[in-house]
C-alpha cells in the first residue's frame, strides 16, 4: 500500500467532510432566507447567525481543492476538465452568494434588499447543488479515456448520479441550516428549526442515505458497510431526539451520518480516486495519481504544524460567538428602511 498516497487521501476525505458539516449549514441558512424568513428581522437574525463563521467555513472548500491539486494533480486535472460547467457554476454561485451578504446590509432600499436575498438563496442553492454534483460524480465515476481525459460531449457529467449528488447535499444544508437555527437563535426561527427536523429530518437526508448505499453496493468493503451503520444510527438519534427537542443531541446525530456516511463512500471508493465508466483500467487510483512522494512529504509536515492552528482558530471563533440571537437583538434602525 502507497502509504502517503492513502494518508492524503484520507485527509482530504476528512476536509470534505469537515466542509459539509460547517459550510453546510451556511448554504442551508442562506436558501432560508427565501424558503422561510417572511420580513426583514427574521432575515437579519439568520444572516447575523452565521455572519461571523461563514467565510471560515468555506476555508475547508478551497482547502480540499487546493489538496487534491497538490497531492493528486492527476485527479485534479481529470475532475476539474471534466466537471468544467458544474466547476464554473459552482465558483460563480459562491461568488454571488459572498457578494451578497457583503452589500444586502449596505443596502437602504427594499428593492435591493430583495434581490441580494434572492442572490444569496440562489447562490447557496445553486452551489450546494453543483458541488453535490460533482461529488457524486467523483464517487461514480466520468467517462475517461486511457489518457484520463473526459470524452464526450460537454454535458456528458449530466447523469442520474450527479443529480442524486446535487438533491444530496441541498437536503444535507437545509437539515444542517435548520439544526443550526435550533442551536444559534430564540423564538420564531428555532422552533420552525424543531419542527422542520421533528417532521421532515429523514427526508432531508434519503438524497444522502441513498447515494451512500449505491456507491457501497458498487463498491462492497466490510469497514464501509460498519461505516454506512454507525451513519445509520446517527440519523436515528438525530431525528428520535429532534422529537424530544434535544437540540444538541439532534445536530450531533446528523454530524456522524455525515462523518460515517461520506467515509463509507470514500472508504468503499478507496484505492480510486476516480472512476473510469468506459473501462475500469482507466480508473485514476491513489498509486497513478499522486504526487511524488517529496511533494507529499513536505505537505504533511506543513499540515502537520498548520491544521491543528486552523481547528483551534475555527473552535475559538464559534466559542467567542456562542450566544443565542433573536429578533429582539436586531436594530429598530437595520429593519426599518429610510424614507
Amino acid at each position: 500500500m502507497e502509504v502517503l498516497p492513502t494518508l492524503w487521501f484520507i485527509l482530504i476525505a476528512v476536509l470534505w467532510i469537515g466542509y459539509l458539516v460547517l459550510d453546510g449549514f451556511d448554504l442551508g441558512i442562506g436558501m432560508l432566507m427565501k424558503v422561510w424568513a417572511k420580513n426583514e428581522s427574521q432575515r437579519r437574525v439568520l444572516l447575523n447567525s452565521i455572519g461571523p463563521v461563514w467565510d471560515g467555513n468555506e476555508v475547508w472548500l478551497v482547502t480540499a481543492a487546493g489538496a487534491t491539486f497538490a497531492a493528486f494533480p492527476h485527479w485534479y486535472a481529470s475532475m476539474f476538465a471534466g466537471l468544467y460547467i458544474p466547476l464554473t457554476l459552482a465558483l460563480l454561485a459562491l461568488i454571488l452568494r459572498a457578494v451578497s451578504i457583503e452589500y444586502r446590509g449596505k443596502s437602504h432600499s427594499q428593492i435591493a434588499r430583495n434581490l441580494w436575498t434572492w442572490a444569496m438563496a440562489g447562490g447557496s442553492f445553486v452551489a450546494a447543488f453543483t458541488i453535490g454534483a460533482m461529488l457524486a460524480l467523483t464517487t461514480t465515476g466520468l467517462p475517461l479515456n486511457e489518457y484520463g481525459d473526459r470524452v464526450g460531449g460537454p454535458f456528458a457529467w449530466l447523469n442520474g448520479w450527479a443529480i442524486l449528488g446535487g438533491l444530496a447535499v441541498v437536503g444535507i444544508s437545509l437539515a444542517q441550516g435548520w439544526a443550526f437555527l435550533t442551536l444559534k437563535t430564540l423564538g420564531a426561527p428555532r422552533a420552525a428549526g424543531n419542527r422542520q427536523l421533528r417532521r421532515y429530518l429523514p427526508l432531508y437526508f434519503l438524497p444522502a442515505a441513498s447515494w451512500a448505499i449505491m456507491v457501497v453496493m458498487r463498491y462492497p468493503k466490510v469497514s464501509a458497510w460498519a461505516m454506512l451503520t454507525i451513519a445509520a444510527l446517527g440519523l436515528a438519534v438525530a431525528w428520535l431526539a429532534s422529537g424530544r427537542r434535544k437540540e444538541g443531541l439532534t445536530f450531533t446525530g446528523m454530524v456522524v451520518f455525515i462523518v460515517f456516511g461520506v467515509g463509507a463512500i470514500f472508504t468503499a471508493l478507496f484505492p480510486n480516486v476516480l472512476p473510469s465508466t468506459i473501462n475500469e483500467a482507466y480508473n485514476l487510483t491513489v498509486a497513478t495519481a499522486s504526487s511524488s512522494d517529496y511533494t507529499l512529504t513536505i505537505m504533511a509536515i506543513v499540515t502537520a504544524v498548520f491544521f491543528p492552528l486552523v481547528l483551534a482558530y475555527s473552535v475559538w471563533s464559534y466559542w467567542v460567538f456562542r450566544q443565542r440571537l433573536g429578533e429582539q437583538h436586531i436594530p429598530e434602525s437595520v429593519v426599518v428602511t429610510p424614507v
